[in-house]
């Protein structure tokens, strides 16, 4: 596995004595909570929205020109990570202008080129125009999104690789044994990114092709109780209703225990994506050493390049053979010795990189931060 520091451009380290008091959007995400070094810094937490329930951070009020101008002397650097959808790119460009005038540097880390929760890229791109040129620093999850960040806005990116999120004792299943090779996706909630229909269609046509070549392959998807769409839900249904090898199981939202637990017992994990930038969800596979089958599109390859098999959606030929080549590590079986070996080893690995990837970032806020230096 690549360092994170090994990946990101070099940034002058000032040592300091300070703690950095960090304005993070949103604090209380998990990524959020995971890169920031709790030995360094000091994250606000997330001021509640006007009659908000307790908890909800969204729309994020620290992104508000109000807000900033009220609590500039609270905080040393701003970093946005998620939630700029919330407003308009003309609300967030005042809010970046507030901390400006407040001397406040401001960190944007680009987890999505294409966001996942929108049908339509369009305002996003327009925010996109505001955030990345005027950041002092901007980061990334991969090589190939600071790529196309240098073509898009001539900005130099660091890549920061995307760290394991769960604790780090915490012990992760290796899944169940099975006589059957076992591969699956899950359409979630149905969220604007998720081909459910192209997924679902080219799935039990690759299943199909496998089956009658002597595989043993089983397939299952998994979708919400309740979704966005409910006619697509159906549609999804109907595709896989008349299909020997192919399973749906449609039920509430997954506590994380148990979404480990169902992750672990796949041979390999399909992506649903249409268009996308970066996945957590991939993620969680890497640590359970799950193969990881997704489609060519974004910059999910990126992440884990080794145990990611690249397939079209609408091409069943493409899909099967991906399904070939991620379950043929012997890691890839849930409940063999090779797949425990592999996910200790993981992670002992994602330990080491969590500090340097906090280290990283306490770097980024300190070369930025005069009054830090020592």
């Amino acid at each position: 596995m690549k360092t994170p520091l090994a990946r990101r451009s070099t940034i002058h380290q000032t040592p300091s004595v300070d703690r950095i008091r960090l304005a993070a959007v949103p604090a209380q995400h998990p990524y959020v909570r995971a890169v920031s070094d709790p030995d360094t810094v000091t994250v606000l937490p997330d001021p509640l929205p006007p009659g908000a329930e307790p908890g909800r951070w969204w729309p994020p009020q620290v992104l508000d020109e109000g807000w900033l101008v009220h609590n500039a002397a609270r905080f040393d650097v701003l970093h946005l990570h998620f939630g700029a959808e919330s407003y308009t790119p003309e609300h967030v460009a005042a809010a970046f202008a507030a901390a400006r005038r407040a001397g406040k540097p401001i960190v944007h880390t680009v987890h999505d080129l294409q966001n996942p929760q929108l049908a339509s890229q369009e305002q996003h791109e327009r925010m996109l125009d505001v955030v990345v040129p005027s950041a002092d620093v901007v980061i990334t999850l991969t090589d190939g999104a600071r790529a196309e960040i240098a073509q898009r806005w001539g900005r130099d990116a660091i890549v920061i690789a995307h760290p394991r999120l769960g604790d780090a004792g915490e012990r992760l299943p290796i899944g169940n044994s099975s006589s059957v090779i076992t591969v699956g996706t899950h359409l979630r909630d149905l969220r604007p990114n998720i081909d459910a229909v192209g997924v679902a269609s080219t799935l039990v046509r690759a299943v199909a092709g496998l089956r009658a070549a002597g595989s043993s392959v089983r397939a299952t998807l998994q979708m919400n109780e309740r979704v966005r769409n409910e006619d697509t839900a159906m549609l999804v249904q109907q595709i896989v209703a008349e299909h020997d090898g192919i399973d749906l199981v449609r039920g509430p939202r997954l506590p994380d225990e148990q979404l480990l637990a169902a992750l672990a017992d796949l041979d390999a994990c399909i992506l649903p994506y249409a268009y996308g930038t970066h996945s957590g969800w991939l993620e969680l596979c890497h640590d359970l050493a799950v193969p990881v089958v997704g489609p060519s599109v974004g910059h999910y390859r990126d992440q884990h390049p080794a145990e990611y098999a690249r397939f079209d959606i609408g091409d069943p030929v493409s899909l099967a053979a991906a399904i070939e080549r991620a379950t043929t590590p012997a890691w890839s079986r849930p409940g063999s010795a090779a797949r425990a070996a592999e996910v200790a080893a993981r992670a002992g690995a994602r330990e080491s990189e969590l500090a340097e990837v906090r280290a990283a970032h306490t770097d980024i806020y300190r070369s930025l931060v005069p009054r830090a230096a020592a």
